[in-house]
């Protein structure tokens, strides 16, 4: 597994990875972003961004990247940096399949990425994640599996990413929605010839949505590694909108709102990585300070009455714009 290498670093960071999903493409679903990020949202102002924040990151003693074929040009960028640091052989590459990405290059396209879980897809997008991360990529996840997802029971599906491990790659999937716990536990029991075929899952879970907490701990005791994705729950938990019992705790800590939520989560036993979705190397040095927050049972108590119903939540969240 590559996370070993992971858990074999020493930096206090090495549990935080980076997400390219806010700056691989012109238009994200989070809020604040239109200010985060400069007027000009052309390929190369992108690319050149997303290289600060890596070379940030590195720095930082960050070692795991998510990228994905829907975020735009995300795998070209990470592939660009790659090529000219040849002393990130350290880091650990995941993406996903599953997602197209339509816009073209716009914010205002009527759907930003088509979903299709088919083996057709799949075949596809690991021949294009091929072409530009080549040997790099250690982990390639089915993005956004649901309870209904045709990639839980597709035995021809199954066989080729079977087929895929067996030369090397991790295979792992993420979920989203407010049934991810099914996702989950229904992920669990896919086997080929009587092995588990995942090795990795990636959830949302933060202070607001903490659904899939008692699924995660049954995939960590399952042996998977876990990834969780949305900390910042799109930025809801960011100043200045995040909720006054989370304003209130940071200003205890000494910190930012963003590090206190991220250190929620790394405060859970079965997280293995917790993502920063930062679009500015300030706002990524600012999420990594949740290494070293020291959350006591008074706070963490506080942070818990912030969560919502799921169905909520997620309506919530589907409601927000891509700016």
């Amino acid at each position: 597994m590559p996370f070993t290498r992971l858990a074999a670093a020493t930096t206090p960071t090495a549990r935080i990875g980076l997400g390219l999903a806010a700056v691989g493409r012109p238009g994200y679903i989070n809020l604040g972003r239109e200010e985060d990020l400069p007027a000009d949202r052309s390929v190369d102002a992108l690319r050149e961004r997303t290289h600060e924040l890596l070379d940030a990151a590195y720095a930082q003693g960050v070692r795991y990247v998510d990228v994905a074929r829907s975020y735009g040009r995300s795998e070209e960028f990470l592939a660009d940096w790659l090529r000219g640091r040849p002393e990130a052989a350290d880091v650990v590459v995941g993406s996903k399949w599953g997602y197209t990405y339509t816009a073209g290059w716009r914010t205002d396209a009527e759907a930003h990425e088509v979903k299709d879980h088919s083996l057709a897809t799949y075949e596809r997008q690991r021949a294009e994640t091929g072409e530009l991360l080549g040997e790099r990529l250690d982990l390639y996840q089915i993005h956004s599996v649901t309870p209904d997802s045709p990639a839980l029971t597709d035995k021809e599906l199954h066989a080729a990413l079977a087929g895929a491990a067996a030369q090397g790659l991790s295979i792992g999937f993420s979920t989203s929605g407010p049934a991810q716990a099914d996702a989950i536990r229904a992920a669990l029991a896919v086997t080929v010839d009587g092995a588990p075929l995942f090795r990795t899952v990636q959830s949302t879970y933060n202070v607001l949505e903490t659904s899939a907490g008692p699924a995660l701990a049954e995939a960590h005791d399952a042996g998977l590694t876990v990834i969780v994705k949305e900390g910042m729950a799109n930025g809801r938990l960011a100043e200045p909108h995040a909720p006054q019992a989370l304003r209130s705790v940071a200003a205890e800590t000494g910190l930012g709102c963003d590090a206190v939520a991220l250190a929620f989560v790394l405060r859970q036993p079965w997280a293995g990585v917790v993502l920063s979705g930062a679009a500015t190397a300030t706002q990524l040095a600012s999420n990594l300070h949740a290494a070293v927050v020291d959350l006591d049972e008074d706070q963490l108590g506080r942070l818990a009455a912030l969560v919502e119903e799921p169905g909520a939540y997620w309506e919530r969240r589907g409601q927000l714009p891509w700016h």
